[in-house]
């Protein structure tokens, strides 16, 4: 009897564990296919193909909400993109180049680059490029309340304001790139496209820069036509990089373009 007993009290702590057991995995589940949070990943163009975010769960939302992956895919037109969480010292020279070679890009800073360096900041404005919203300090915005993501983004917008004298913020790009289908429908509704990528590569580590060439066949390997170029500024290989990565791309017929030129938004 206390055989049977003991055998009965197994099987229901075993029948206990598998219903646990099942429910983590459906809710496993139902958070990587449902709204996330997600992290932005995408499978990367090799010889000239087209990138892809076709397998990562979250194609039909950034397409539902209006965020940027990639331009026109008909046109050889580029759009050249910063990360500007802090100044590391290049981005004065990455300036430097763009004035130089005529190409317009997008600068996404943070709070403490708005504070740190109104210099810069102004120099961007007076020479035609778009800043763009990074949130004011660069949290996981997935976790935040709803007041909260518009304080974030409003604080970056007022302080710009403050020192550039314009305030026209239209496109922002999440932190780390995690973002969810409520975030992206917020900062829809508050006027922002959210802009991802989709050329990149890992340059943001100042202490595992490799050379100019590393970041130049980095980006060169990627390149197709409609591409949204992720660069982060604070890498000194993409600032000494960048001159020859213009040069050539254009060689190969290519454009670059003002984020607010992109006019057709492609998902695969």
């Amino acid at each position: 009897m206390a055989k049977t007993l003991k055998s009965l009290a197994l099987a229901t702590v075993m029948a206990a564990l598998a219903a646990i057991i099942g429910w983590s995995v459906a809710s496993a589940s139902a958070s990587a296919h449902g709204t996330g949070p997600y992290h932005f990943g995408f499978k990367k163009s090799k010889n000239g193909s087209f990138p892809s975010i076709a397998e990562e769960g979250f194609m039909d939302i950034m397409k539902k909400h209006e965020a940027i992956f990639l331009g026109n895919t008909a046109q050889k037109e580029l759009y050249l993109t910063f990360d500007n969480g802090y100044e590391n010292g290049y981005t004065a020279r990455i300036l430097d180049v763009l004035k130089e070679k005529k190409v317009p890009a997008a600068f996404f800073v943070t709070g403490h680059f708005v504070r740190d360096q109104p210099e810069l900041l102004k120099r961007m404005v007076l020479e035609g490029h778009l800043v763009g919203n990074h949130s004011w300090s660069h949290p996981d915005m997935t976790q935040l309340s709803a007041e909260q993501i518009k304080n974030e983004l409003s604080k970056v917008e007022q302080e710009a304001e403050k020192v550039t004298g314009q305030l026209d913020m239209r496109f922002m790009r999440p932190p780390r790139g995690i973002f969810s289908e409520r975030m992206l429908d917020i900062c829809r509704r508050i006027g922002y496209t959210n802009v991802f990528w989709s050329i990149a590569y890992k340059d943001w580590d100042v202490k595992q820069q490799k050379g100019w060439s590393y970041a130049y066949d980095n980006v060169m390997k990627q390149l197709h036509p409609g591409a949204v170029i992720l660069l982060h500024a604070v890498s000194e290989d993409n600032a000494n990089a960048l001159g020859k990565i213009i040069d050539d791309a254009r060689k190969q017929g290519y454009a670059f373009k003002s984020l607010d030129q992109l006019s057709v938004k492609n998902y695969r």
